[in-house]
């Protein structure tokens, strides 16, 4: 069991290295600890995304690209996106830490029915402030929300487009792409 009060950023990374820890995904958001759960079709549609930005960025050799394991430091936070990027030119290594201490250019979230949607909107919060670019990919909705620092929220339906915009220049997907998993 989690314990649910607040802690500090230190106690939380202390905590982590526990052996009762090691086999949970967990967040620090907001002062308090999340564990992060997800369910096979939000898995899914993560992988997908993540491959399909991976071929982009690996093909080009732009950077690197994590999945649901892969934690950041986003100021005195840590989270664990479903799919990151992050620019050679920002880390031309790699990272060996539980939570990287370099934010990625891109974060993925890909909502699930056991999000809180408090911290979902915390941490979109906290990634632009730290300057990551956002997609949150509502499989309910079948859309995905865009977030790009000091530009306003767009929201691309099944007949849209996303795309890696100053990111990732000339990457493209289609929305419908990500939900149509037969």
């Amino acid at each position: 069991m989690i314990n649910q009060t607040a802690l500090t950023a230190e106690a939380f990374d202390e905590m982590v290295f526990q052996p009762e820890y090691h086999d949970l995904r967990l967040e620090y958001i907001g002062g308090m600890i999340a564990e992060v759960v997800s369910n096979h079709y939000s898995s899914e549609i993560a992988l997908y995304i993540g491959y399909a930005l991976s071929a982009f960025v690996r093909t080009r050799k732009l950077g690197r690209i994590t999945g649901a394991d892969g934690g950041y430091v986003i100021g005195d936070e840590r989270y664990i996106p479903d799919v990151a990027f992050v620019s050679k030119a920002r880390q031309p290594d790699p990272c060996h830490e539980a939570y990287n201490p370099t934010p990625p250019d891109l974060a993925v979230e890909v909502l699930s029915p056991t999000d809180n949607q408090r911290h979902v909107r915390i941490k979109i919060v906290n990634y632009i402030a730290a300057g990551v670019t956002v997609w949150v990919v509502d499989p309910e909705a079948k859309h995905v929300e865009v977030y790009v620092p000091n530009q306003p929220v767009i929201t691309v339906d099944e007949n849209g487009v996303i795309e890696g915009g100053s990111v990732l220049p000339e990457f493209q997907l289609a929305v419908k792409a990500i939900f149509d998993l037969e």
